[in-house]
This record gives structure tokens, sequence and C-alpha cells, in this order.
């Protein structure tokens, strides 16, 4: 009834039809993974959306300031700059892996603060520094602050 030629067509549109089956599987599959894990990645940056501004605003000020004191003081360099965004990227990866240890793990509320405040400490004492090296603030005032913190070190 058939030719070969006829007989090798169906042969053809079967198997298409077999594999376009099998990649739409493949495909929903996909989204589907996907989906669930950008939402989990989403509920967990919503959830605790303040702690991600703090680390993003802290080193974005530290780099600003950084740069400002560098083009003033004409020793300004790129490299120094590009390490803006490495650290951001870092420590925003940085936390969001220590959200997920400390939504896994009930009783271990606490690392996201042991970790975050002394990074956050240093950045706005360097961000302190570099406004004095502005003149935006006097020198006195980052010594008075300086010596407030090297008093409480201990405690």
């Amino acid at each position: 009834m058939f030719t070969t030629m006829g007989r090798q067509i169906i042969i053809f549109i079967i198997k298409m039809k077999k594999m376009i089956k099998f990649n739409l599987i493949t495909l929903m599959v996909g989204i589907t993974t996907m989906s669930f894990i950008c939402s989990y990645f989403f509920d967990i940056a919503m959830n605790n959306a303040e702690q991600y501004m703090a680390v993003i605003i802290v080193i974005f000020a530290d780099g600003f300031f950084g740069i400002w004191r560098g083009v003033k003081a004409g020793d300004f360099q790129t490299k120094l700059a590009l390490k803006v965004p490495k650290t951001l990227a870092f420590w925003v990866a940085m936390l969001t892996i220590i959200l997920i240890i400390e939504k896994g793990i009930t009783g271990i509320g606490w690392i996201s603060e042991a970790v975050l405040i002394p990074f956050i400490v240093f950045q706005l004492i360097s961000v302190l520094k570099n406004a004095s090296m502005l003149g935006l603030i006097p020198n006195s005032l980052l010594t008075t602050i300086l010596a407030k913190l090297d008093k409480h070190k201990g405690i």
C-alpha cells in the first residue's frame, strides 16, 4: 500500500512526535525545578530584605567614599574600585548561605548576626576613615569614635 518512501516518512513523523513529547516533558521539568529554586531564594530574600540592604548599602558606601578619596588624593586605582562588585557578590552569597543554614537548622538564628555585625562594623569604620580623609567629618570625631569602639572591644 505504501511505498518505501512513504513508510520512511511515517516512521520519521512517529519518531518526531516521540522526540517532541520527550523534549516537552524535559522542558516542563526544567521550568518547574527552576521555578521552585527561584521562589525559594525569593522567599529568603524578601523575608530578610533588611539584612541584604544593610550589606549592599554599607559596601556601596565604602566603595563610594573610597573612590571619591582616591580621586581626590590622586591615587585612584581601578583594581581597587573593581573590588566593590566582587565584595558585594561575595557577601550577598555568604548572607544567602547563612540564611539557608539558619532556616534549615532550628536554634541557630544568631549566626547571621555573629558573622555580619563584625563585617558591618569594619565597613562602617572604613567609611568613616574615608570620609575623614575627604574632610567630611573632623579627625577628632573619628578619633573619638574609634576610641569608643576600642573601649568596647573586650566586652
